[in-house]
C-alpha cells in the first residue's frame, strides 16, 4: 500500500462501517475530499450513506486512472476472505485512516 506522502493522482479505495460488516471499494482522484463526501452523507440515498460506510481501511496509489479502475474492479471480484486479509496486511486493526490521508 502506497502512503499518504506519495503524490499519485488516482486512488482506489475501501471503506467499511462500524461493524465492519459492510465493505465499499471506490476509486477518486482526490481522496481526502471523497472520503469526507462520504462521512457527510452527501448524497443521503447513496450506498455508503445508508449503511454508514464511512470508514477508511484501505487504500493503493495509481498513476492512470486506467489503473485505479482495473484495480477497483479485481477488488469488486475478490471475495470478502480476500478483501480482509488484505486490509490486515496493512491495517489489521482497521483503524480509521482518514486523518493519516
Amino acid at each position: 500500500m502506497n502512503t499518504a506522502n506519495d503524490i499519485t493522482p488516482f486512488t482506489t479505495y475501501i471503506l467499511t462501517n462500524y461493524k465492519k460488516s459492510v465493505l465499499y471499494i471506490g476509486v477518486t482522484n482526490d481522496l481526502k475530499r471523497r472520503v469526507a463526501e462520504h462521512k457527510s452523507q452527501f448524497d443521503p440515498c447513496a450506498f455508503t450513506a445508508r449503511y454508514n460506510v464511512n470508514r477508511l481501511v484501505y487504500f493503493e496509489n495509481f498513476q492512470s486512472v486506467n489503473e485505479a479502475i482495473a484495480r477497483e474492479k479485481q477488488l469488486k471480484h475478490w471475495n470478502r476472505e480476500w478483501k480482509d486479509r488484505l486490509i490486515n496486511t496493512t491495517n489489521p486493526n482497521w483503524e480509521d485512516l482518514f486523518e493519516d490521508v
